[in-house]
């Protein structure tokens, strides 16, 4: 995911380094200290709050993460563990078996997944993971997946209530978010102002984490893995930031000028790709390793239910798996549901049981054969001991056994960037309409505004920007699950409709029997 991956990772790993690389000319500098002290104290104070732990049973536990948690538990009881039981039905749904290419929307199921899996999977997949690891022992990875198993029933719920409440537009595309299933609450129960202003101060939380943890972050990792796998500080760019920038900005604004459709169509070929690229060389490594197999799996579980350990115990482990794994698949926050919102369907619980694949991939899948990597490699390889954190950690359990490996996984790093920020464009995007216009003067804005901060992102470190981007989007995550609580009811309903109307054949197999033609209907087929 974009978010909360500013860590420090120390200065070991020469291939693959997180920390920023900037332009050192004075114009940047003064702009980055100008911003920095305007901002840093508000981001700061902001931060501050939506990041705050409470004690709880002697342990401090962010309260924001105790919120994602406690409804990601909620929403799979409520809805009788659709996580498992809508999995396989999810699985024929991307696979287009009831794709209606008549219905109402612009992207196929697939595309619409692609697109929020894109703006999910990001750097933190690799040395996010590593961080938790390293903070809450190796029982945090069987934390990790547990929340992501649960955190599948929220995004079901948050992407149904999206393609439901979305609006179509007059060039037959489609807008919908929480910005708009919030309002419809509010409006439908006579207070269209309150529900508008609440829909408005989600779309400006939104607004500003894409241009921040959605924008200049991405593409200035981008920017250091490039480096990374052209040299190093020896490489042409090292001191080129701008002109990466300018290449960034020209390669994303191609993509996403042709909007969602463009946007979906990339998404689509590139989320694959990098996917297995990952998995591909985090399974080499893995398998490299496999006569510590055994002995990482019984340490990852007996850590997970420790009582007492170096690193916490149970209840640290819990903690710090749950954190990393609700930061990085977006479940809870509501913006995957800005893509889902796109997909062509007459079923709004479709796309809410596609919306299920997109944790699993995120989180269960990438993020559990990350923290296999680090337990397998780095523990018995005593790199643990070594200072190193974050992706310098992956890394270097990477090149244990491979010493190119850590170049596919720049590759990967670099391409998970770029892939977040393409589909977060999209995000903002939707969030500037809604406050604005849908007029193309106003997309044209905010597309030029969008490439312009990629640019400057390579070029400057506004760490008060990222912060503050940061704290907003999480903070967005209390009005959209209050309106998920709310909605709860109606996704039940819905959920349990679609599928009793596919087991009863009511909705149509296309993958299977075709398209329908008229003849058909005047049969009745």
């Amino acid at each position: 995911m974009a978010t909360n991956l500013r860590v420090n990772n120390g200065n070991k790993a020469p291939l693959l380094a997180a920390s920023a690389m900037v332009i050192s000319a004075p114009a940047a500098a003064s702009i980055d200290t100008a911003v920095e002290s305007m901002l840093a104290p508000v981001a700061a104070a902001l931060s501050a709050f939506v990041f705050a732990k409470l004690p709880i049973f002697g342990y401090e536990i962010p309260w924001i993460v105790l919120w994602l948690a406690v409804a990601a538990s909620f929403f799979t009881l409520y809805l009788g563990f659709i996580n498992i039981r809508g999995f396989a039905l999810a699985l024929r749904l991307v696979r287009g078996d009831y794709h209606d290419p008549k219905a109402p929307g612009e992207i196929s199921h697939f595309q619409a997944v692609a697109t929020a899996v894109s703006g999910t999977v990001g750097v933190g997949n690799i040395g996010g993971v590593a961080v938790a690891i390293v903070i809450g022992g190796p029982g945090a990875a069987f934390w990790l997946i547990v929340a992501g198993f649960l955190s599948m029933s929220t995004k079901l719920v948050e992407c149904t209530l999206g393609v439901k409440y979305r609006k179509y537009n007059p060039d037959g595309s489609v807008s919908g978010g929480p910005m708009y299933y919030l309002e419809h609450w509010l409006s439908s129960r006579g207070k269209p102002g309150l529900g508008k202003g609440l829909g408005k101060f989600y779309a400006l939380s939104m607004v500003i984490g894409c241009l921040g943890i959605g924008n200049m972050f991405q593409s200035n990792q981008a920017y250091v893995q490039f480096v990374s796998i052209t040299g190093g500080e020896a490489s042409f760019f090292a001191d080129k930031g701008w002109l990466f920038g300018l290449a960034i900005a020209l390669v994303v604004g191609l993509v996403i000028i042709g909007g969602i459709r463009s946007i979906a169509a990339v998404a689509s070929k590139i989320v694959p790709f990098m996917a297995v690229l990952y998995l591909c060389s985090a399974l080499v490594i893995v398998i490299l390793s496999a006569e510590h197999i055994p002995a990482a799996i019984e340490l990852i579980v007996s850590s997970a239910f420790s009582v007492e350990s170096a690193t916490g115990g149970m209840i640290g482990a819990i903690i710090v798996g749950f954190q990393r794994a609700l930061f990085s698949n977006e479940a809870g926050l509501g913006s995957a549901s800005i893509a889902h919102s796109a997909v062509q369907t007459d079923h709004p619980a479709s796309e809410g049981l596609v919306s299920l694949l997109e944790p699993f991939i995120d989180t269960v899948v990438i993020c559990t054969l990350s923290s296999l990597v680090i337990v397998v490699t780095a523990y018995p390889a005593g790199l643990m001991d070594q200072g190193l954190e974050g992706i310098a950690l992956t890394s270097a359990a990477f090149e244990h056994h491979v010493s190119w490996a850590p170049y596919p996984l720049a590759v990967a790093a670099l391409l998970f960037a770029f892939s977040t920020a393409v589909a977060w464009s999209y995000y903002g995007l939707k969030a500037w309409t809604y406050l604005f216009s849908e007029h193309p003067v106003s997309e044209g804005i905010f597309k030029l505004a969008f490439c312009a901060f990629l640019a400057i992102g390579c070029m400057i470190q506004l760490q008060a920007v990222l912060d503050f981007a940061d704290a907003m989007v999480f903070l967005i995550s209390v009005p959209n699950i209050l309106g998920l609580y709310l909605f709860a009811p109606e996704v039940k309903k819905e959920v349990a409709s679609f599928i009793a109307k596919v087991k009863s054949g009511e909705v149509h197999n296309y993958r299977r029997d075709g398209v329908p033609t008229a003849a058909d209907a005047v049969r009745g087929v």
